[in-house]
């Protein structure tokens, strides 16, 4: 490309990004609606008072009548292809308004009938059956989508009797035994496995011993559930956790308590106009360190010293400075938004680390930066890579170490080093060392033979298998290059990552499709995420044809349909969602990657 069409473009989407800055120094974004969400709060909505919420309730089932796809199913976003788990849910909220409302009945006879489609008969254990074949081993959304279809009595009065107990009880045990339990909810599921455990004690027979010892335990598990609850009144700042935990203590007995009243005022508070609710209130902390370093070396060029101040400003108050009571880690690290309800994790931690040390010099950010590199130290597993929230939790997938926040915090400690090493104590040294050390092990033995690596939050719809290599590699490759420019490495090092580096540089060139984008993999169609994703990563001299083409597609892509999102991320266990900053940053970030080469 042209250089001057180049900076043209730079300086089109340079300006938009930094439009879309807030006074108080974050950007917001938006994430896609999610009918799944819709479905779980409207039913909260509806047991906690149906005729008070009725607004919201007829907001949020028009929006759904509205979002059907045309098989009669619903997808994780307006733009997904269908799937069970979304389409039964807004089954059963419907089936709470389809013997009163016509409209409502034709709605639900459609999706009857996708899943029938599929062998699935919405009147049968087969509902149980199937949900639970699908999720498996992890109960963190199978159990509590059959309590919800349960409690709006589908399959019917029995649904019950086929659900899994959710062991409750066990939440009472300290917290450092939760990895010894090999418990069947991820980390970040435990008001959920409070709430619907409770729920499904209350409404499901079970032996004598087991009576006894989960009616003792169900106070003291509210407790938990009461401490663990943010000021906001919204677990995880997310919709459909919140909305799970209020309609299972609704109808579990708990309809006045703080947790459920909170919890109901969070879901009237975070409808959108329109009817919908997204999955969580926002990604800010995320998308705001995105922001930051999508501008690379030309920060200074599209935002003033005073903005780079509010950031780095919000970023610093927004830091966790004591032991979090919802996962129990220690003060230091970053959750994805300024809302209350977010947890310090292994991605927004180096995200916001990296973006500070852009914003202001380093004296000033010093104190919070090191804050930030002690607590990724405590969050480290003992194979050396970097979970999300809970050091070694269990074994299930969103609970181990993963290629992508492990990448991620390797940059990240590598930056610190190269800037405070002069200034810190050996001993500190040492440790970073060895986690920059330990963490490339991790990476090199994450690394496929063909040379990609999977990614643990973010996926892809139309691959087989959900996966997205070709995110994962790009991610991954692009901390390793920008971790190899910098002094401290040994000779040693230097080679193991420009190892690494060509291995992943040359698979994500074999997948580019014939029109020059990248999709999820080989033969996917492209999105503006994965083709900005892929060109930041294999920039160079040599790639400088690979990746012309590549931003010709771009440039093509975005003329015909602006910076459409794909739902590429993945929220709770396999809940998809798009992001509306994230194409727009990720191909400013490539476009300024490209102009560095040139």
């Amino acid at each position: 490309m042209d250089s001057k069409i180049l900076q043209d473009k730079i300086n089109e989407v340079g300006r938009f990004v930094a439009s879309e800055l807030k006074p108080e120094g974050f950007w917001e974004g938006q994430l896609s609606s999610s009918a799944l969400g819709v479905a779980v709060a409207v039913a909260a909505l509806h047991f906690d008072d149906a005729k008070r919420n009725s607004k919201e309730i007829q907001k949020g089932i028009l929006w759904l009548r509205k979002n059907i796809n045309p098989d009669g199913s619903y997808g994780d976003t307006p733009e997904s292809p269908g799937n069970v788990s979304t389409s039964l849910l807004v089954y059963a909220a419907l089936n709470l308004y389809s013997a009163k409302e016509k409209s409502v009945k034709e709605t639900q006879r459609k999706i009857a009938v996708y899943l029938n489609s599929l062998k699935i008969d919405v009147n049968s254990p087969q509902v149980a059956e199937f949900i639970l074949a699908h999720y498996q081993k992890d109960y963190t959304f199978s159990v509590p989508i059959l309590a919800m279809c349960g409690l709006c009595n589908v399959p019917g009065e029995d649904a019950f009797n086929h659900i899994p107990q959710l062991p409750f009880e066990l939440s009472l045990l300290p917290r450092r035994f939760y990895r010894l339990l090999n418990l069947s909810v991820v980390s970040y599921a435990i008001p959920a496995l409070v709430a619907v455990g409770i729920v499904i004690f209350k409404k499901k027979k079970s032996n004598l011993f087991w009576r006894i010892i989960r009616k003792f335990s169900i106070q003291k598990a509210m407790k938990i559930l009461h401490k663990m609850l943010p000021e906001s009144g919204g677990f995880l700042e997310a919709i459909p956790l919140t909305a799970f935990v209020a309609l299972s203590l609704i109808n579990s007995g708990f309809a006045e308590t703080e947790v459920v009243k909170k919890g109901i005022q969070f879901l009237k508070r975070t409808q959108r106009e329109d009817g919908g609710w997204p999955i969580d209130v926002d990604l800010s902390t995320w998308v705001t360190s995105l922001s930051v370093k999508a501008y690379r070396e030309n920060l200074n060029g599209f935002l003033t010293t005073d903005q780079q101040d509010k950031i780095a400003d919000h970023f610093k108050l927004i830091q966790n400075i004591r032991v979090h009571s919802f996962n129990g880690t220690g003060p230091g690290g970053w959750g994805w938004t300024n809302f209350s309800g977010s947890v310090p994790d292994g991605d927004d931690t180096p995200g916001v680390i990296l973006a500070l040390l852009k914003l202001q010099p380093k004296e000033m950010v010093k104190n919070e930066v090191l804050a930030g590199a002690k607590w990724l130290k405590e969050l480290r597993n003992n194979d050396g890579g970097f979970p999300t929230f809970s050091r070694g939790w269990g074994k299930l997938p969103f609970d181990q170490s993963c290629s992508d926040l492990t990448g991620h915090c390797l940059l990240a400690v590598s930056l610190v080093l190269e800037t405070y090493r002069d200034e810190m104590e050996s001993k500190d040294v040492r440790i970073l060392e060895d986690i920059f050390t330990r963490a490339l092990s991790y990476l090199e033995k994450e690394q496929s033979e063909n040379g990609s690596w999977l990614p643990l939050w973010f996926g892809n719809q139309m691959n087989d298998g959900h996966l997205n290599p070709v995110y994962g590699t790009a991610k991954v490759v692009t901390y390793l290059k920008d971790a190899a420019t910098h002094q401290w490495h040994s000779e040693k090092i230097k080679q193991k990552l420009e190892m690494m580096i060509q291995k992943g540089n040359d698979f994500l060139i074999s997948l580019q499709n014939k029109d020059g984008s990248w999709g999820g993999d080989k033969n996917i169609p492209g999105t503006i995420e994965e083709t900005s994703l892929a060109i930041s990563a294999i920039i160079s001299e040599g790639n400088k044809e690979i990746c012309e083409s590549g931003l010709f597609w771009l440039e093509k892509y975005i003329q015909r349909n602006g910076f459409k999102s794909a739902p590429i991320g993945l929220y709770f266990a396999s809940l998809w969602y798009d992001e509306k900053m994230y194409p727009v940053t990720a191909y400013l970030e490539a476009l300024n990657r490209v102009s560095a080469i040139n």
